[in-house]
């Protein structure tokens, strides 16, 4: 069934409070895609912003009767295409569901819906000696149920782990617009198969998050950074290691190389030493931070570092997070657009990836610039191109796929964070197998009979 535009607009109308469903091109169009590069973006019949779980179910009913594909949104800040509209889709964006529902300092959670953005969360919680440890680098505007929809990760993984460790329990609006309720408050409970997690990183393609049951941590002291520099990357990935084996458990453990200094340094002025090879930035919120460093830091001037420099105050820590929390925008700035690749690998096989991409964007010659989650092996290289140039942009895509087979050939995986979406399905299939395939789709088949969700995403 090809519902007309202006007949889906009616129906949805009929359950949704005024204002609350989009037509206008020139409005819709801004909600045609996030901010990956290379991913196709149709143009959606209408968007929806509802705010209730009731709303949304409206949506998912009429989408169903209609034969209407639905592509569900957060704040678009996702790096592979999930969130792109398809041709004459419904997209429901839920962004006016923000509300916190529920903050327990005894039970340690929080219940918030999709749209609260994950800073605005870290903020709420605090006053209670609380957190809310998963924190990408875009955690001042995405929002916590993109953050579960991508099984998003951050600077302080290394230590607190992702955002699939937090999830306790979800609402989901399924495709004919059922309500689905997994997992728990407890803090424990193993009662029938995991489907919590199964809808972490699912990317909207089997159900509509509406409300989830986050875990929530005592709030850690405050944190103290080292900067340690470095005449190559496999030098502070060295240091990486050794970190690791000695038992050290860091906030963060983050690597900048000297692309990407450079790039921090032309867009904010910082003073990086941008004339280094690698910098690793080292964090402890221990309760001694400044023996941990030291620690640390003697462990970085035995793997080799040229200068090891640790922070002596928080705000002198803040500035060195800020330099990390800015690379991506920098490296976006160097050539005006950027391919970001997500690909984990071992920590042991980290150096080894680094030289990788080194000799990628020599024989492509290109701009590659990265920066990592070291601690965990997730690294970002961000590959600089000129989107209007058409030689370049080839050149950008191949070596972005170079990458990917790079990280799959060292036992790594194309995604630590950052999701398949449309950028990297081909990819997925080559590292799940045939096998593989077959049940996850065998999955949505299950969730989705109908193939309305999120469609030509993931599989």
């Amino acid at each position: 069934m090809n519902a007309a535009p202006d007949h889906i607009a009616a129906q949805l109308r009929a359950g949704l409070p005024a204002g609350a469903v989009l037509t206008d091109p020139d409005v819709t169009a801004a909600y045609a895609h996030d901010m990956a590069s290379f991913c196709p973006a149709g143009i959606p019949a209408v968007v929806v912003l509802p705010r209730s779980v009731e709303q949304v179910q409206h949506v998912m009913r009429t989408a169903t009767a209609l034969r209407v594909p639905v592509v569900p949104q957060g704040a678009r800040t996702g790096l592979s295409g999930a969130a792109n509209a398809s041709d004459g889709c419904i997209v429901l964006s839920l962004l006016k569901m923000d509300r916190i529902l529920e903050i327990s300092p005894v039970d340690r959670i929080a219940v918030v819906e999709p749209g609260v953005v994950n800073a605005a969360l870290s903020h709420a919680v605090a006053p209670h000696g609380l957190c809310y440890p998963p924190d990408p680098s875009s955690w001042e505007q995405c929002t916590i149920g993109g953050n579960i929809g991508t099984a998003s990760g951050g600077l302080c993984c290394v230590k607190y782990g992702v955002t699939a460790e937090y999830v306790l329990g979800l609402d989901v609006v399924l495709a004919d617009g059922r309500l689905l309720k997994t997992g728990r408050r407890t803090a424990k409970g193993v009662a029938g198969y995991d489907l919590t997690r199964l809808f972490v990183g699912s990317e909207g393609s089997l159900g509509i998050v509406v409300r989830a049951v986050l875990a929530l941590k005592p709030a850690p002291p405050p944190q103290l950074v080292l900067a340690a520099e470095f005449a190559s990357a496999a030098a502070a990935c060295d240091a990486v290691c050794a970190i690791m084996e000695r038992g050290h458990v860091p906030s963060l453990l983050e690597l900048m190389d000297r692309t990407t200094i450079q790039a921090v340094n032309a867009l904010a002025h910082m003073g990086l030493p941008d004339t280094t090879e690698a910098l690793l930035l080292a964090a402890f919120d221990t309760p001694d931070p400044a023996a941990d460093l030291a620690a640390v830091g003697a462990l970085c001037t035995a793997a080799g570092a040229t200068e090891v420099v640790p922070a002596d105050d928080q705000a002198e820590s803040e500035l060195l997070l800020k330099a990390r929390r800015l690379s991506l925008t920098a490296l976006e700035a160097v050539k005006g657009s950027t391919m970001i690749d997500d690909v984990c690998v071992p920590r042991s096989r980290l150096g080894t990836m680094l030289e990788g991409i080194a000799d990628i964007a020599e024989k492509y010659d290109l701009t590659i610039g990265v920066c990592a989650h070291a601690g965990d092996g997730n690294t970002h290289p961000t590959v600089c191109f000129d989107a209007a140039d058409p030689d370049e942009s080839r050149r950008a895509r191949e070596s972005f796929d170079a990458i990917m087979a790079l990280g799959l050939a060292l036992g790594g995986t194309i995604t630590g964070e950052h999701g398949v979406g449309v950028l990297k399905k081909e990819w997925l299939a080559r590292e799940i197998g045939p096998v593989g395939v077959e049940l996850q789709r065998g999955i949505k088949q299950t969730f989705d009979p109908l193939h309305l969700l999120n469609p030509g995403k993931v599989l």
